[in-house]
């Protein structure tokens, strides 16, 4: 018998939402349903949404659960603990609202993120894998600043629109 389940997607800013994201995620979700028998029956996705936003500020994950209250599916694929968020505490939130559901939340390298929460090892690799989000989200935050401010430092400027006269055949008349 197959499983169902739906599957849940997210980007954190704008600029990503025509990138690479949203096609390596649904990738790896669709390529690990099809090896353990499990039908994907919906995909929700939040666009531009920081994985550091709690659930108010995330209608793609408030739609999925709305679904899971109706629908009896009991499993949702994430591609990584990432995508559901990067930060430990909104990480633990959203997965007690899951668990609160009877909702299993699982990776696509099967680590089950909702877990037993009275196996202290299950909560200690789950609080792990939430605690490296959020180091490599500050990471990357901290990694863009200083390159922005590097280029700042060199041309002046780093983001927003060019001003007139920076492309090629722009004059002042």
């Amino acid at each position: 018998m197959r499983t169902k389940a739906i599957s849940y997607l997210r980007v954190s800013s704008k600029g990503q939402v025509e990138g690479d994201g949203f096609p390596r995620q649904r990738e790896a979700v669709a390529a690990f349903a099809k090896a353990h028998r499990i039908d994907v029956a919906e995909e929700f996705r939040d666009e531009g949404v920081s994985g550091t936003n709690d659930l108010e500020g995330r209608p793609g994950l408030a739609a999925l659960i709305d679904r899971l209250e109706s629908n009896g599916i009991r499993l949702v694929l994430v591609e990584r603990a990432d995508r559901l968020a990067r930060d430990l505490m909104v990480s633990e939130i959203i997965l007690a609202r899951f668990r609160d559901l009877e909702v299993k939340v699982q990776d696509t390298e099967g680590v089950d993120l909702t877990g037993d929460a009275s196996d202290p090892t299950r909560t200690l690799i789950r609080q792990v894998l939430g605690a490296v989000a959020q180091f490599d989200k500050t990471t990357i935050v901290l990694k863009l600043k200083a390159a922005r401010d590097r280029i700042r430092a060199r041309d002046g400027r780093c983001e927003g629109r060019k001003p007139f006269g920076f492309y090629p055949g722009e004059q002042r008349a």
